[in-house]
């Protein structure tokens, strides 16, 4: 029995509209939660040569002080452009660096909480157990705190396209660049001095791919069939990377102005030349064999 166009018109937009373009089904299945992909800047940062002394350090807040709201082309959106946890992700990079070799992160962004919790230690040990002073160690301070903030984010910064039709069959493709910039800087607790700050940026892409079809296949049936696909590139991963190339710079111009040093100098010297000349991430030796390998 011959199918009629209409119907298969209606056909084809059900399969696009149940199914991503992986062929996984969005309506009936889920995908399973994984960590947080390892970005080329994070593994250099999980491979940086040690310090010859680790570094306590301090993350207060690390705050979205853009103000921009999801950039969205047909309708107006209250949800923030980029992450509102910045200081959540900046922590979690400071202790992948070198695997927690760098920095002793002291707690602060929820020190309240931390203050709140030992507070009602030392009053259960009063009660309970007749103590007339704390038992608890003192908190461990910080000689270096980081501000700094998620500070821009350009939408619509690059956008463009290119289409064809033909006999009412065409396709067409259309992008976009956004731009995000965040600002690090160390502050010496003892002078209350900026020892050191730097600005980086990162480009987010969104690209949508969309096919049609258009035309009239009888006196009275038309047929209309269209199919699409958009990749948009995480803001989160894209702050993320920011914020590890933030803190290698931070690194290594520490490095160069003599606030910390690494514990081996020569491979201090190699990221330092490195980040002078070109502003790339020095990659050891190791790394690179392994890359090749790959």
């Amino acid at each position: 029995m011959r199918l009629k166009p209409a119907y298969l018109a209606v056909c084809a937009a059900m399969v696009v509209s149940g199914c991503d373009p992986d062929g996984i089904n969005i309506v009936n299945g889920f995908d399973q939660p994984t960590e947080t992909q390892t970005t080329r800047i994070g593994g250099s940062l999980a491979l940086l040569p040690p310090p010859r002394k680790q570094i306590d350090i301090a993350v207060y807040a690390y705050d979205d002080q853009t103000g921009q709201q999801k950039p969205e082309d047909n309708f107006s959106s209250f949800s923030k452009a980029v992450t509102q946890g910045g200081e959540a992700i900046l922590i979690d990079v400071l202790k992948d660096v070198s695997g927690g070799r760098w920095f002793n992160v002291v707690e602060r962004a929820g020190l309240q909480n931390l203050l709140t919790e030992r507070q009602l230690i030392d009053q259960s040990n009063q009660t309970y157990r007749g103590t007339t002073r704390s038992v608890l160690p003192p908190l461990r301070f910080a000689g270096i705190i980081l501000e700094g903030g998620i500070v821009n984010y350009d939408s619509n910064v690059k956008t463009g396209g290119i289409g064809a039709r033909y006999l009412g069959i065409g396709m067409s493709t259309k992008y976009r660049q956004d731009i995000v910039t965040v600002a690090l800087r160390t502050v010496s607790v003892s002078s209350g001095e900026v020892l050191s700050s730097v600005t980086t940026e990162k480009t987010v892409y969104s690209t949508l791919v969309d096919t049609g079809v258009f035309r009239f296949v009888g006196v009275d049936e038309l047929l209309e069939i269209d199919a699409g696909t958009s990749v948009n590139e995480p803001v989160g991963i894209a702050v993320r990377q920011a914020m590890e190339l933030a803190v290698y710079s931070l690194i290594v111009d520490g490095a160069a102005r003599g606030i910390w040093d690494f514990k081996n100098r020569s491979d201090g010297r190699h990221h330092i030349e490195s980040y002078r000349n070109r502003g790339v991430v020095y990659r050891p030796q190791s790394e690179t064999d392994t890359d090749a390998q790959g």
